[in-house]
């Protein structure tokens, strides 16, 4: 569980295309096996530690004539941002996915102050 240590709370989210492979011929199109893409996203205003980031799948454009097999997974979480990463493997194809992600975290507050 996170604690959140005062009372100043941020909410950021957004909403991000991950990637659309059938566009050009990108590998979670085209390959098969382990693949994964990541995308950076930097939160609008920076929280005063890591925050909880929650992701969720706003689109998923699959082929059907296999199994879809997905990881989603926030990563490199910091105050600043957090990379956002799509995996999949063996013969699962992904024309194009888009990613909702909201962080909820404390932020920093006038009266915080730090001893050197």
């Amino acid at each position: 569980m996170k604690k959140l240590h005062n009372h100043l709370i941020g909410v950021d989210q957004g909403d991000v295309a991950l990637f659309a492979d059938f566009e050009d011929g990108g590998p979670m199109w085209t390959a098969t096996g382990p693949r994964e893409k990541r995308r950076a996203v930097q939160f609008s205003t920076p929280f005063k530690a890591p925050p909880s980031v929650q992701l969720s799948i706003a689109l998923l454009d699959a082929d059907t004539q296999s199994a879809v097999r997905l990881e989603l997974v926030a990563e490199n979480v910091t105050a600043e941002g957090v990379e956002i990463v799509c995996r999949t493997w063996l013969d699962t194809r992904i024309a194009r996915m888009r990613v909702s992600w909201m962080a909820i975290g404390s932020l920093p507050h006038a009266d915080d102050w730090e001893l050197d």
